[in-house]
């Protein structure tokens, strides 16, 4: 199990648009891939568990994997949220 966390840069968070190209990146890895805000942990290839984060700007999240290519997922998935999803 891979963990990492990061702080979600762009102003409206996790919503429809980044959350889609979110969950289509870690839909291109076979390790299961979880995003946990708090105390919640949802899976991070379903669209309504990311949703149901609710995640603004300026949140901290921790991204994490188990599988093969778990720190790889991991570490291409913190870059994307860093990146602010080019907004």
């Amino acid at each position: 199990m891979f963990v990492k966390e990061v702080m979600v840069q762009n102003q409206v968070g996790l919503h429809a648009r980044p959350a889609t190209f979110f969950i289509q990146k870690a839909n291109e890895f076979k390790s299961s891939i979880w995003i946990e805000k708090e105390e919640r942990r949802v899976n991070a290839k379903s669209l309504l568990g990311v949703l149901s984060l609710g995640i603004v700007g300026g949140t901290t999240i921790k991204v994490i994997a188990d599988g093969g290519d778990e720190e790889v997922a991991v570490e291409s998935l913190v870059k994307l949220i860093q990146s602010g999803f080019s907004e």
